[in-house]
């Protein structure tokens, strides 16, 4: 069966799957010396960590993706542009492609693919920090590939 993934906001994923998480990032860090352990700490059974710890990851763990496409709504302000490029780059992202739109009724539309290979924060964190930026409107992860 081939494999298919999906992400999804983790304001909307159950406890359980970010306990697992919790749990894999403690036995990865060495803070604990086995799952057993590990599972005591974050509050959830052996079975139920047993149960989804192939199938769960950050984006951060996948490897091989060295790309992802961003899709924006912004509000029509100089230097909204330069401000997303800066914060891209900071965060260790290099532009590959810049597709923009003529601004109507004030809000023009954006797309950014950029190297996520040598990002020093998550993608998501990225996208927050977007998010934040005065005249953006929306941001949305398009997709993450090769």
């Amino acid at each position: 069966m081939e494999q298919r993934f999906i992400v999804i906001d983790e304001k909307i994923t159950p406890d359980i799957y970010l306990k697992v998480l919790e749990a894999k990032d403690i036995l990865l860090k060495g803070e604990v010396k086995g799952v057993t352990e590990a599972v005591k700490k974050v509050g959830i059974s052996r079975s139920a960590y047993y149960k989804y710890h192939q199938y769960l990851f950050r984006l951060s763990d996948l490897e091989g993706v060295k790309k992802a496409t961003v899709n924006f709504l912004l509000g029509h302000r100089a230097g909204i542009l330069a401000e997303i490029i800066n914060c891209i780059s900071e965060a260790g992202g290099s532009i590959l492609t810049i597709n923009q739109n003529i601004p109507i009724d004030d809000v023009a539309s954006l797309s950014i693919t950029f190297d996520i290979n040598n990002l020093n924060k998550e993608v998501d964190e990225i996208i927050e920090v977007l998010n934040n930026l005065d005249e953006v409107v929306r941001v949305e992860l398009v997709s993450m590939g090769y």
